[in-house]
């Protein structure tokens, strides 16, 4: 094929149009497959019934987040490390019965369990390509595309190599991929 081929360039955009379209749907039917619905209060008069799709993005979004501020930079090791974390506290029943509650989980009280949902990160602008490969890898471990090999060892916490946390003495270290060090154990504890 030829560089300048003027039929070569439509071909591309459809496929990089049908690539987007393929991500989005798997996205959402992995968010679907791995969701736990939240208790809520409900009256006989008007039942809430919760926007699936809108539910599985945010879904996404939160576990985007969570690799994005958690651990853009080191790569899709760290990064999946910590959706593991993510999965296990929802797992544990303990944290939050679904990815946006275990992420969010004391951010209303700014006791937060992930850092960067109450120290302002969320307000700065973020990295194009960094998020975009955030948004990618959530997508392929909500779809089962990738697969979480528990790398953590059933870690529920972690901090970054630099911090020093009161909690981390009373919890039993399993591992330390990239620049965080992960704990499991049956305290609840903050992370950063």
């Amino acid at each position: 094929m030829y560089r300048n081929d003027p039929t070569a360039r439509p071909d591309r955009i459809l496929l990089t149009a049908l690539a987007v379209v393929l991500t989005m749907v798997s996205a959402v039917c992995g968010a679907a497959m791995t969701y736990r619905p939240e208790t809520r209060v409900v009256t006989a008069a008007a039942p809430v019934l919760p926007n699936v799709q809108e539910m599985m993005l945010r879904e996404h979004r939160c576990l985007s987040e969570a690799l994005y501020y958690e651990a853009r930079g080191e790569g899709a090791r760290g990064e999946k490390a910590v959706a593991e974390v993510v999965f296990h506290r929802m797992t544990s029943g303990s944290y939050g019965n679904s990815i946006c509650a275990v992420v969010y989980e004391g951010s209303e009280r700014k006791v937060c369990q992930f850092s960067f949902t109450c120290n302002g990160d969320l307000n700065r602008p973020r990295e194009a390509v960094a998020w975009n490969e955030a948004e990618q890898l959530a997508a392929q471990i909500l779809t089962g595309e990738v697969r979480l090999n528990n790398a953590t060892g059933g870690a529920t916490s972690y901090h970054a190599v630099w911090v020093k946390p009161y909690w981390a003495p009373t919890l039993e270290r399993t591992a330390k991929i990239g620049k965080h060090i992960f704990y499991r154990g049956a305290g609840r504890s903050s992370d950063s």
